[in-house]
């Protein structure tokens, strides 16, 4: 199921940084990305992350752009790979995959329930705009092309 073009499904997740977060309450300040992570285990999703904490402070500085990243575990590892791989932001917890099935889908794999890697850019409005739905592990949106997407008006910098 595609969320291209349609209303992103409302989640609150509880924060490494403390407290709960809900995509609402950023979406009140401008556009917002959601990344959907499979787990504290998983290289491609370290790799997606570490260059989405490289442009998430300009992102936010420059262009009022929130950064979600969702990870399909508990709080505790969670934390840890934040920690581990220095991330310049908060991670969301999402322990039973909630959050995951209601953006790209969850699936069983040999570390338990995870989410299917998936990249949304979400309008202030609440519209998906760009979805990236992971055919492999490794196959991810990085952050600079989503900088490039959402300075370019929501349109992708390699078309045209």
């Amino acid at each position: 199921m595609s969320l291209l073009d349609e209303d992103a499904p409302d989640f609150t997740a509880r924060s490494t940084g403390g407290g709960e977060v809900s995509l609402s309450e950023t979406l009140a300040d401008g556009p917002t990305v959601v990344l959907i992570n499979r787990g504290h285990w998983c290289s491609f999703c370290a790799e997606q992350l570490q260059t989405f904490s490289e442009v998430s402070y300009d992102l936010w500085f420059n262009d009022g752009v929130d950064v979600l990243p969702v990870v399909t575990d508990p709080l505790e590892e969670a934390t840890q790979m934040r920690d581990r791989y220095d991330l310049d932001f908060q991670l969301l917890a999402d322990p039973d995959g909630e959050v995951a099935e209601r953006f790209s889908g969850t699936e069983e794999t040999s570390h338990g329930v995870t989410g299917v890697a998936a990249t949304y850019v979400v309008d202030g409005d609440g519209t998906v705009r760009y979805e990236h739905v992971a055919d492999h592990p490794g196959d991810r949106t990085y952050g600079n092309f989503v900088r490039y997407f959402v300075r370019g008006g929501f349109e992708d910098p390699f078309e045209g």
